[in-house]
């Protein structure tokens, strides 16, 4: 059963739910290991039954068969005095799937998490940071495209800007995911829940890919991954694929060495595109089929135009 952990996500099976006996710990395992696909969701997921768990035993606990809806009450409670509100949500979402799966299991007879409600949250507006678009051109421009890794930075920051594509979506590309459509070139793209999403590329994006592909000569390995990592000591592409963290890494890099001084993430590109996108007369309804969102709700979360108005008035303010 140990040979399962690293895959579940946890370091080891709670105390908890080993007291309630060897088939308890193998349903807890296969939760991670089967019911959850996306890896993001299965480490949330596994870090908040931990956490929850450790805390159960704090409080005198003996086995995950005597959680109650006033244990998880508890914790939700304590959760919201130092974590914001969808994270809090989040782990409340973690506890009650759980336990689902545990109640179809037959691990234990009820939900306690089924009757708990979460704090009350509701976004009108999406929190991540916006470039405008001479940023993100200053921010493009300023790359010295000499080298495979900047052509590769170049690329990749192009990609989530005018395609709208997540970071996680853009990573797990390969080379033939770019391929040549109706006389244009088009990107292939995997997004959350494993839907396929295909669009044509922008000129701009066109010609960044089809340099960065010709001068790192990765064009001729259609199977290998698009965006790779260094390797050491050469600086050229190994055959490895970039880590998301490494993204995270080199944008902030990136950003720093532009002089821009907001506090970017590899999410800021989509919603800056797709802000870009409808300040230029594009519809919602576009903007959503382009980012794959199955609802323009989500698309109006990225939506930051309104900030542009917010901003002409507070300079009405004389005094």
């Amino acid at each position: 059963m140990n040979q399962l952990v690293p895959f579940a996500g946890t370091t080891c099976v709670p105390a908890l739910v080993e007291a309630a006996g060897e088939r308890a710990g193998i349903r807890f395992l296969e939760f991670f290991a089967s019911a959850i696909r996306n890896p993001h969701t299965r480490r949330a997921y596994a870090r908040a039954a931990s956490d929850f768990m450790d805390w159960c035993a704090g409080t005198g606990v003996t086995s995950i068969t005597a959680v109650q809806p006033l244990h998880v009450a508890a914790w939700i409670e304590l959760q919201t005095q130092t974590l914001s509100a969808p994270t809090v949500k989040q782990q409340l979402a973690a506890i009650r799937h759980l336990f689902d799966w545990l109640v179809t299991g037959e691990i234990v007879p009820h939900n306690p998490a089924a009757s708990v409600r979460g704090p009350n949250h509701t976004a009108k507006r999406g929190k991540t940071p916006v470039l405008d678009a001479t940023e993100a051109r200053q921010l493009l421009d300023s790359i010295d495209v000499t080298t495979p890794i900047g052509l590769r930075d170049r690329a990749l920051i192009a990609l989530m800007v005018f395609s709208f594509a997540r970071v996680g979506a853009a990573l797990a590309m390969r080379v033939d995911d770019v391929y040549v459509q109706q006389r244009r070139l088009w990107v292939r793209l995997r997004e959350k829940g494993g839907k396929a999403h295909a669009m044509p590329c922008h000129h701009t994006l066109e010609a960044y890919l089809h340099a960065y592909l010709d001068g790192t000569g990765i064009a001729t390995e259609p199977t290998g991954p698009l965006f790779r990592t260094i390797a050491r000591g050469t600086k050229h592409l190994s055959e490895t694929p970039l880590p998301q963290a490494n993204a995270y890494a080199m944008v902030r890099r990136r950003a720093t060495a532009a002089s821009i001084a907001t506090k970017i993430g590899n999410h800021t590109f989509r919603a800056t595109g797709i802000t870009a996108y409808l300040k230029n007369g594009g519809t919602l309804e576009n903007a959503a089929a382009m980012a794959n969102h199955a609802s323009t709700r989500t698309t109006q979360l990225y939506d930051r135009r309104h900030e542009d108005i917010s901003l002409d008035e507070v300079e009405r303010i004389h005094v």
